[in-house]
């Protein structure tokens, strides 16, 4: 019978702990039983679903003729021109609809307040934020209970600077959480779409009636001044609306490929999402 190999450590004693044997290697994720890293590597989600993608591609690829059929056990990484072959697999896959001008007025429509130009607010904040290990139940609720200490009737002048200054986990914290003028592009997105492109009424200055949740963390708003910008007509537009919905349906149609071809592979060791057929919409 054959011995089966493991990686030992230590003086080999069998009295002695140190001769105990290492954890055994995690074998990678395989595409088709294409490994897609070197067994044991550390790869963070992301790019491990970079990785499978890149090699959905490639076989496709390969079973189209377009790429030489190699026999591997390691995904490879390919080359300009390799990576050229396969991005006008994509292009000819992927049919996108037509961008009518009708849809970009639907667009345009629906999404006005995404077209104000030089609108702007004068803006201090207090940072809660997220990090690694942080109980987020319980910074929430901390959050709330100062929100709620600012909105109060009787609230003292200068105290939204004071806990800025005492809890922010931004550096404008320094400056009582001051942030100065602000438009839509210059702040996350999660912030611009709360302060910047809601369907309600603007919320007016002072402090906003609810925390804003962003990648960050939690948000307590203070709004000074406000500039209201002017409406873009649709003529001047329109361009950068057509070439916007191209590309968001690009992602879409990519995406619904990617899947398609991962409901044909075999894939172990990660998940995937696959489907039976290509829509794009």
């Amino acid at each position: 019978m054959q011995a089966i190999e493991t990686e030992a450590t230590g003086c080999g004693s069998g009295h002695c702990s140190c001769g105990s044997t290492a954890e055994p290697v995690a074998p990678a994720p395989r595409i088709n039983g294409v490994a897609l890293h070197p067994a044991g590597a550390r790869i963070d989600p992301e790019r491990l679903r970079e990785l499978a993608c890149a090699e959905l591609l490639r076989q496709e690829a390969v079973r189209q003729g377009l790429l030489p059929a190699l026999e591997l056990g390691l995904a490879p990484e390919l080359d300009a021109a390799g990576r050229e072959i396969v991005e006008a697999m994509v292009e000819r896959a992927v049919a996108l609809p037509e961008v009518t001008p009708e849809a970009c007025q639907r667009y345009y429509e629906a999404n006005k307040p995404r077209f104000v130009r030089g609108q702007a607010l004068r803006l201090n904040h207090i940072l809660f934020a997220v990090t690694p290990g942080v109980n987020v139940q319980a910074l929430a609720q901390r959050a709330e209970m100062a929100l709620l200490e600012l909105l109060h009737r009787d609230v003292v002048p200068g105290r939204f600077a004071e806990l800025a200054r005492e809890l922010s986990n931004c550096p404008s914290g320094a400056q009582g959480g001051e942030l100065g003028w602000l438009g839509p592009d210059e702040c996350a997105p999660e912030l611009a779409r709360e302060l910047f492109f809601q369907s309600e009424a603007s919320w007016g200055t002072g402090v906003h009636p609810r925390l804003v949740h962003s990648r960050f963390g939690f948000h307590i708003i203070e709004v000074l001044e406000q500039r209201s910008g002017r409406q873009a007509a649709f003529d001047e537009v329109c361009e950068g609306i057509a070439l916007q919905l191209t590309l968001s349906a690009r992602v879409t149609a990519t995406r619904q490929y990617l899947q398609l071809l991962a409901g044909a592979a075999e894939v172990e060791g990660m998940a995937l999402e696959g489907a039976s057929s290509l829509l794009v919409q």
